[in-house]
Parts: C-alpha cells; structure tokens; sequence
C-alpha cells in the first residue's frame, strides 16, 4: 500500500488528488463533478471537507469526500473506484454541509441550516457501508461561529453528543468566553481549538461518554505578532492512538522583519491522565523561496521521542508543496508552475574561457592525459559520438553559472505565476535554477496580489550586461487600488537589477511602481535600449527606463508608432487607431490621440487583439514555377482582431492595418453552441485560424473542427501597377481534432519553413507543417510547374500523422499558450507549452540541413582522404620523372 497524501481542489471541491508521500509524485487524480457545478460561497472552503476512514477491518482505506456542501462520495485510494454517492434532497438550498465525522458504522454530514435570525445546526447520519439515510434532524441553537459538532453561541463553547439516531443531549461551557473555534483533526477524537481575544488557543477535549468538556492545554502565544507569523494547528494519532496536536510557526527575523526560521512543537496529549507534554524542533524554512506557509499537515505515526522522522507537508501562498523530515526537506512540488501566466526563452551565455595563465597551469597538468585523450578522440572520431541535434543539452546539476550548448539548445525558461512567483526554468531538463517571490511593495501592510502581465527580454547575451528581463505586472491591493509594478531582473541569477547594494542578503523581488493606475497596453521599441513604452489610463507614454538616451530614440521612433485600441461605445464596440503627440499644455508625456475609427456591427464584442508575429524575414517573395514571383504582403503594422457576435451566434475575424485603419481581411464563422473558440495566429504573410462548424453550409458538408489558411500577396512583380491590391489566397481544411493553443516555429534567420505547432484536444501537441496549410495546394494532379513548387494537390482532410505529434506518447492537459524560440541551429526552432503541464521540445520543420547527419561514415571520409594523400605522394614522382623525359626528347 503506497503512502499519500489527498486534497481536494477546484470550485466546490471538483477535483480530488492523491500524492505519493516519500516522492511526491501525482499517484490518482479523479474528477467528482464539472468544474462549471462547482459553488463558489463566500468562504472557500465551506461545503468542502476530506475524511479517511478508520475502519480497521477494511483491507483498503476509503476516503469520504463532501463536495458542493451537498454532495457525499466515498472511494478506494489505490483504484479511484466509487463505492456509494448521496445528493442533499433540497441540493443545499436550506442545509449547507460544512463537515464530515465518521465511525466505522456510521457517516455524520454537519452544517448549518437558515433561519430568520441566525443559523441552527443540522447533522444528517449515513451508513458508512452503503450511503443509506439513516436520520436528518436540526439541533435547536442559535449558532454565530460552528465548527463540525462544536459552536459558540455568545462567545459560550456548546457541543452535540452525535448518535446515529441524532437523540443526544447539548453540552454548553459558560464559564469562559471564545471568540472562534478551529477543527485541527481531531474533532472525531474529541479534541478542538478554542481561541480567546487576546489570542490564547486552549486545546478542547470533549468526551461524550462522560459528558465532559474542558481544556487540556494553552498556547498563551497563538496570535501573530512582530516576533512571529500566524501559528497553523493540525492534529493526528500516533502509532499507540493517541491524539497529537502539532503546532508550525515562522519566526520573524529582526532585520526587516524577514521570516527566517519556522518551528514546529508536538503535543503529545495522555487522555487517560488527562494532561500533555509538548516538545519541538526548528526548521529551516525558506520564506523568501516559497512565500508564507497556508495549510498544514502532520504525520502523528512518524513522531518519536527524537523527533528524528517526524514528517510534517506544507503548502504555502506561493503554490509550493513541501514535505519535511524533521530539519531536512525530502521534496517539493512547485504547483504554482501549473499556472504560469507569461513566459519568455532567455539565451544562455557561451561557457567562458580562463585567463592565459590559468589555461597553461591546466594544460600542463593535463598533458599527463595525452596518450589517454588521443585514444578517446580516435575512439569518438570512429564511433560518431560527438554533439550532435539528439544529443541531450543537459548539463551537470553542480555547475554554477549555467552556460548553452554547442547548439544553442539549452536556454533558460522565465516563467511568472499569479502566485506572485518567478521562476528560471533550465530547458536541458526541467531543473528549476532559481525562483524569486514577488514582493508587494507598499501593498503588504494591506495585502493584495502580483498578476503578471508581460514579459520582455531587454538584454541577451550580446550585451555587456548579460541577459536581462522586465516582468511587466498589475498590482492588485486589497483596498481595491490597481497599479503596475515592474521587476528587472537577471535572467541567469534571478537578482534584481535594480538592487543599489547587491552585498546585502537577498530578499523578496521589490519592483518599480511605474504607473499609479492600470494599464491600458505596453510594448517595447526595437532600439538599442529596447525602451519600453506604457500607455496609463488616461493614455499618456511612461517609459522604462525612463533616462535621457531613453527618451531621444524614444521621440525618434514616435512618427513610426501605430498601435489600435479597443473602446467602448454604448451599443457599439469600436477599434481606435492611435498615434503619439506631445502637448506640454495637456501634460509632460507624449498622449496618444485617434487617428482613425472602425466601427463593428451592433452587439460585436471584441475577444483579443493579436499584433503580428515579428521576426527576421529571409525572402520577400516566393517564386513560382514560370518564374514569376508572387510578392508577400510583408506589413508590420498587422493586427488580428478576434470578436464575438451574441445575436448571431458568430465570431469575427479581421486583419487590420493599424496605420490606416483599413481591413486586409474579414471573414465571419459559427461560433458553436453560442461560444467563440477560435484560435488564430498571424506571422509575415500568413494568416492560420481554427474553429468548430456546427452548421451544415452545403451539400455534402458535415460538422467538424476547421483550419483556415490565409496567405496575403501584393502582386507578381515588384514594378507591377498592381502593388496596391492585395490578392488573399484562402483555402479550408478539416481537422481531425480541435486545437485549444496554436504557434508558429521561429528560427534565427528565417530561411527554415514555417509549420504550426497546435495542442490539440487530445492532449497531444502537434506540428502541422507548413506544405500541407499552403492554400494555393491544386485541386487537381499537379502540373509540371506545380510541382517545381513542391506542391501537393488538395486533401480536404490534414492527415492524423502519428510521425507529426512532437509529444509522443505524453498526455501535455490544458494548454494555455505555445512559445517558440531560434536556437543556433537556423535549422532548428525551440518549443515550450505551458498549462497544467510543461513540455518542452525542438523541431527542424525543413530538416537539419545545416548538421552532418548522425548516419555519416566520418571513418569512410578519412580513408577516402588518407587513400588520396597517399595517391598522391605515389604519383607525383612518377609525374615528375615522366615529365622530365619529355623535354629530353623534344
């Protein structure tokens, strides 16, 4: 039987997790009900609990699962099996179940039921064995605070005697006032937490069959102060049964009030002498790593004498997931990945070279190696094994500063969450190389949330500096404020940039407020600064970094700067084309003001707006088998726009010039079952969008998911008259799956052909290569020219080639977004998704033709060449001789 540790995520409780507890690795994940049901009330946990059962006879341990605060399920841990559900009669309109207590017989469902004035408690008792109702009846109370079969009722501490009849008698404790009570566990034991106002918590036990209810124990210092963090109560049974209350806190340092050092105290709880004995240890938990600590849970069974083996599992604010032994941490879940928000690949730095001294001390220690290193390289010269696209970019886990491959293969991933985290992602191997907390800044006495919104690569490893990155993000206080924060940070190291005295000890990430107000857009100018420009809310050009050079090639790019922006109109949606000007009358920044107005149909909503995807472009042209050349419509100021149409029950898509306001492109699908899924991507000339067609358009047309491929030309010559009149070659495809992310490959020069990287919902993720998308495929067989173009006639259907599904046998679940990126290869393009998964991989859409296959005969080559040589030196005095005769007897 595997040890593990379950939860239950998601709104109202959808999805239940099962963990293996000496790796951490995800054992069994089972969906109770549709995310879509799931309630969300006022206080997310309410209406959610998780119980195993302690059932000794049963050879598996079955979990009880109330989900929805009206919905019971039990289940097997190791086969996910269902046993037995129960549904609330009135589906929690009246009664909203809040806890589960169980006996081996007997499943008890506590909550609250409404009143007029208050809430009264209602248990409802099921068979533990088959789910049947076995009672469901009110206790008369006028509860303020309840917690399972405890409350307080006027600050007095009362507690229900539960039978499977519901027929037991009312508890109350008068004599001492409580301002809330907490379940840490053990309320099936009897044991609870009673907390006083001035922050005392009295551990409760409450025993039924003597009719019983007193304190056994007191934290005098529970409550948060300058010296401490909040305490995290949990309780389980040791390995003889008895109760165990363990306690976590986080000591606060002195010097900023950094938290630097959590301790953990048992207390082992002797009922039948009726008192405890506490004990504890410290730990060395890393807030500035992994944020504030949330939820606790303690294993009773490992606690010794020693406290050698006792195993405690964290999760805190930041989506990490710890389990500790004792001092040492055994692993960790960084769970806040599953939510990556924006993601960038930053270049890594070539492995640097010692000085000429320290080169010679190396090589003349190492020339006792020789003989050695000459049998190694004939031996690799032999067999082929160098470097080559296949082989793994991964690189020692000691190393310090990492540094690519000879290939360009190994980058870095930065990756933010909404967890107010930022990773360094090593791509060679998933390893995560650093991770920085996001600090609030002023906000943290108020408490709010970091969102990150984008992410720019400012420096690479071209520069003096060293790769760099700014975090662009929306601050989000409790109080309801809304600000943008930036943080610029060294991609390699994770250290702010920013920081004036680097010697002091690292702390949380602590960014720059850059504007006091939400963000309208945010991009960044293709200068030597790489400027990055933010339009505030009223519209006005804040720039990072905001320095004299900055701003000078800032105000030569301002003529050059065309950007749209959706408005709202009462009744109608509009796209604004926007340019910069300064009025220092109205205000010291540049204002972008409307240069011209696109007004969409009535009840059009606009989705997203999708700048083109920018990038080096090797051929302006394509040249087809007459020799004419069909010219690209190669417009940088392209924007796709993505809209939805309610009353129609349609979706828009349109390619505008942002400059002057005209549309390249339109084209309305259905949008199935009222829903606008589309997925598009625009790069160069081409245009790639999928949807679902539920309607039957024509004979012989059937519903399915849908590929559009758009390619844009402006004439076949670039003297033609007809330069102005762009020619959209379109075509349609039927798609086997439907595609939740789509990308284009990117490669360093853009010589390589263009496929497109789809998820798909089968949980795959696939390429499409760019030959079979090409809308002028002919219908029918190709002719001689065409096929100088490498065309193939039409297929109506993109095949579901297993050779073109880059994950394999790899399920990649709910993709959010695909990023690519050129590696040194111009062959080769890199690609990560993103989602509840990470998958990481490369491709060579046009084949590695700038690499020496893995298959070259090197040994062949040298013989071929040796043979030569020696060919040579035989023949040439024979040459020599012959020639030497010659002039004797001319």
């Amino acid at each position: 039987m595997v040890l593990g540790v379950s939860s239950l995520s998601g709104p109202g409780g959808t999805t239940l997790r099962t963990y293996d507890l000496e790796t951490g690795h995800l054992v069994l994940e089972k969906q109770l009900h549709s995310p879509v049901d799931g309630r969300l009330n006022e206080h997310q946990n309410i209406g959610i609990s998780l119980l195993r059962s302690t059932d000794p006879s049963l050879s598996s341990t079955p979990y009880f699962a109330l989900t929805n605060g009206d919905f019971v399920v039990t289940r097997l841990d190791e086969t996910g099996e269902t046993l037995w559900t129960w549904n609330s009669p009135d589906q929690g309109s009246l009664v909203l179940y809040s806890h589960i207590i169980a006996d081996p017989l007997t499943v008890y469902l506590v909550g609250l039921a409404k009143s007029f004035a208050s809430y009264t408690l209602h248990v409802t008792t099921l068979s533990a064995t088959t789910g049947e109702l076995i009672a469901s009846v009110n206790i008369l109370a006028n509860i303020k605070v309840e917690q399972s079969k405890f409350w307080l009722e006027d600050g007095a501490l009362k507690a229900a005697v539960l039978m499977p009849d519901l027929k037991g008698q009312v508890m109350a404790l008068p004599s001492v006032k409580y301002d809330s009570i907490s379940n840490f566990g053990l309320s099936t034991n009897g044991q609870f937490l009673a907390i006083k106002e001035g922050g005392a918590a009295h551990v409760m036990h409450f025993d039924a069959q003597a009719s019983s209810l007193r304190p056994i124990w007191e934290f005098g210092d529970a409550a948060s102060s300058q010296a401490q963090s909040d305490s995290h109560f949990v309780g389980s049974l040791s390995r003889d049964g008895q109760p165990q209350a363990a306690r976590v806190l986080v000591e606060r340092s002195q010097c900023k009030t950094l938290l630097h050092k959590a301790v953990h105290q048992t207390l082992a709880i002797q009922l039948s002498e009726g008192k405890a004995s506490p004990s504890g240890f410290t730990f060395p938990f890393q807030t500035l790593d992994h944020g504030v600590v949330r939820h606790v849970a303690f294993d009773g069974s490992s606690t010794g004498e020693t406290h050698e083996n006792t195993r405690i599992l964290l999760t805190t604010t930041t989506g990490s997931i710890q389990l500790w032994q004792h001092d040492k941490m055994q692993w960790v879940r960084e769970e806040a990945l599953a939510s990556i928000q924006v993601a960038e690949f930053v270049e890594l730095p070539e492995k640097k070279v010692a000085m000429l001294l320290e080169r010679l001390q190396r090589q003349v220690s190492d020339a006792k190696n020789l003989p050695q290193y000459l049998v190694n390289f004939a031996r690799r010269f032999a067999t082929g094994s160098y470097a080559t696209v296949t082989t793994s970019a991964a690189s020692s886990s000691d190393e310090g500063t990492p540094t690519r491959d000879a290939f360009g293969f190994r980058q870095i991933i930065v990756a933010a969450t909404p967890y107010g985290k930022l990773f360094g992602i090593d791509s060679s191997n998933g390893r995560v190389l650093w991770s920085r907390v996001l600090g609030l800044g002023w906000a943290a006495k108020v408490g709010g949330t970091i969102i990150p919104t984008k992410m720019f690569v400012t420096r690479t490893v071209s520069d003096p500096e060293g790769p760099q990155i700014v975090l662009v993000t929306q601050r989000r206080v409790d109080n309801s404020l809304v600000d943008t924060v930036l943080f610029h940070v060294n991609a390699l190291t994770g250290d702010d940039i920013r920081e004036e005295n680097p010697s002091i000890p690292r702390a949380a990430l602590q960014g720059l407020d850059a504007v006091m107000g939400p963000l309208v857009d945010v991009f960044m100018l293709p200068n030597e600064n790489r400027t990055i420009v933010m339009l505030d809310e009223y519209l006005q050009a804040r720039l990072y970094p905001d320095t004299p050079s900055a701003q000078a090639e800032f105000e030569s790019f301002v003529p050059s700067i065309h950007f749209a922006l959706r408005a709202d109109v009462p009744g109608q949606r509009q796209i604004l084309g926007h340019q910069l000007t300064l009025n220092l009358e109205l205000s010291q920044f540049y204002v972008a003001y409307p240069t011209w107005t696109l007004a969409l149909p009535p009840k059009e909503e606009i989705r997203a707006l999708i700048p083109n995807t920018h990038g080096p472009v090797a051929s302006i042209g394509k040249v087809l088998g007459n020799r004419m050349t069909l010219y690209k419509y190669l417009n940088p100021h392209l924007t796709l726009v993505l809209t939805s149409s309610p009353p129609s029950s349609t979706c828009g898509i349109y390619v505008l010039d942002v400059v002057k306001g005209s549309v390249i492109y339109h084209a309305s699908v259905p949008a199935a079952g009222g829903v606008c899924d589309v997925q598009a991507t625009l790069t160069e000339n081409w245009l790639v969008y999928h949807y679902f067609d539920d309607e039957f358009s024509g004979t012989g047309q059937s519903k399915g998911y849908r590929v559009i491929s758009v390619e844009f030309y402006e004439g076949l010559s670039s003297y033609s008259n007809k330069t102005l009149h762009i020619n959209a070659y379109e075509q349609s495809f039927i798609m086997p799956h439907g595609i939740t992310a789509i990308s284009p490959t990117s490669t360093k020069f853009g010589v390589s052909t263009k496929d497109i990287i789809v998820a798909n919902r089968k949980n795959s993720i696939q390429s499409i290569p760019r030959r079979l998308l090409n809308p002028r495929r002919p219908k029918s067989k190709p002719t001689s020219e065409e096929q100088e173009e490498i065309l193939v006639q039409y297929d109506a259907v993109l095949p579901d080639d297993a050779r073109l599904v880059l994950s394999h046998n790899y399920e990649v679940a709910k993709v959010r977004r695909i990023v690519t990126s050129p590696s040194l290869l111009e062959s080769t393009s890199l690609v990560f998704v993103y989602g509840l998964d990470l998958f990481f991989t490369r491709i060579a859409p046009s084949g590695t033709f700038d690499v020496l296959s893995e298959n070259f005969n090197k040994v062949q080559l040298v013989l071929t060449v040796a043979g030569l040589g020696i060919a040579i030196m035989v023949t040439k005095p024979m040459v020599r001789r012959k020639r030497l005769r010659e002039r004797w007897y001319q």
